[in-house]
C-alpha cells in the first residue's frame, strides 16, 4: 500500500493575507491541491499558493461531495490542503472532516490560525483580560439551525459578565441582545466587527443596548463578531502582578531596583 501524504488543515486567519502563520504559508506554497470555502476565505489569501496548484472552492458543495474529491486527490499522490477561515478549533466544521479522515485512515496535520476575536482585540487596541476587572473570555454563539446545548444557553453564560465574544449570531441578534441584557448592563461596551481583515472590514463601538440597532443600521446578516466586555471601556489602571516589583518569582527572586531619577 502506498504511503499517503498527510492532509494539512490550515487556519487562514480572519481575512488579512498577512495574518497567517509562517507554517501555514509554507504548506500552502507546497500544496498541489487547495480546498477552500470562497465565501469565507478571501481571494487574496490564495496568493500564498503555488502558481500551478489547483484551487477548489467548496462553498456550494456538501461535505460528502468535496471530501470524496479530497480523498481522490490524496490517493492520487497529491499534496492536499484544506484552508479554513479563522482558527480550525473554532466554528469551522472541522470535526466532521477529522472523523472522515480517521475513518479512511488518511493522515493529517492541523496548523492553527488567528481567530476573529484575537484580530478584533488587536483592531480595538485592547486587552480582553484586565486585572481586577475581567479575567475570563467566553467564545460562544446563539442557537440557530445548529443547536446549542441547553447548559450553554447565552443567558446563563452572560451571568459571568466576562469578556464575551459572540460568533455566528447576526441572524438571531434580537434574541441574543435580550439574553445578554438579563445580566449585562445596557451600557456595557460592545464592539461590532464585520469581516475582520477583509477590504470591506467594519468595526464600530457601541453598547449592548445598541446591538440590534447597529446590526440593522449596517444591514448585516452574517460574518459578524460581537465583542461584549467591560474591558472595552476600561480607562483606570489595572496592573498585573507579573511585573510588580514586590512580586518575586523564579526569574526575579528579589525586587528589581527602581530606575534612577532622570
Amino acid at each position: 500500500m502506498a504511503i499517503l501524504s498527510p492532509v494539512t488543515i490550515i487556519g487562514a486567519g480572519p481575512g488579512d493575507p498577512e495574518l497567517i502563520t509562517v507554517r501555514g504559508q509554507q504548506r500552502l506554497a507546497q500544496a498541489d491541491v487547495v480546498f477552500y470555502a470562497g465565501s469565507l476565505v478571501p481571494p487574496a489569501m490564495l496568493q500564498h499558493c503555488h502558481p500551478d496548484s489547483e484551487r477548489i472552492d467548496t462553498r456550494g458543495d456538501t461535505l460528502e461531495v468535496w471530501v470524496f474529491r479530497l480523498l481522490e486527490e490524496v490517493q492520487a499522490g497529491k499534496t492536499v490542503v484544506r484552508l479554513q477561515d479563522g482558527d480550525p478549533s473554532l466554528y469551522g466544521a472541522v470535526h466532521e472532516l477529522l472523523v472522515y479522515l480517521i475513518k479512511e485512515k488518511i493522515p493529517f496535520e492541523i496548523v492553527p490560525g488567528v481567530s476573529a476575536f484575537q484580530a478584533a482585540a488587536a483592531r480595538l487596541k485592547t486587552e480582553l483580560t484586565v486585572p481586577n476587572l475581567v479575567q475570563t473570555i467566553i467564545l460562544t454563539r446563539t442557537q440557530g439551525r445548529t443547536q446549542v446545548p441547553h447548559r450553554e444557553d447565552l443567558a446563563s453564560l452572560a451571568r459571568h459578565q466576562a469578556s464575551l465574544c459572540l460568533y455566528l449570531s447576526a441572524g438571531q441578534i434580537h434574541k441574543a441582545q435580550e439574553q445578554l441584557l438579563q445580566h449585562y448592563s445596557p451600557q456595557t461596551p460592545m464592539a461590532l466587527c464585520y469581516r475582520l481583515g477583509w477590504e470591506d472590514e467594519l468595526v464600530e463601538l457601541g453598547t449592548v443596548a445598541e446591538m440590534v440597532r447597529m446590526t440593522e443600521q449596517f444591514g448585516l446578516k452574517r460574518t459578524v463578531l460581537y465583542v461584549v466586555s467591560p474591558a472595552l471601556g476600561a480607562t483606570a489602571e489595572g496592573r498585573s502582578r507579573l511585573y510588580d516589583g514586590q512580586h518575586h518569582h523564579l526569574f526575579r527572586p528579589q525586587s528589581s531596583p527602581m530606575p534612577p531619577d532622570q
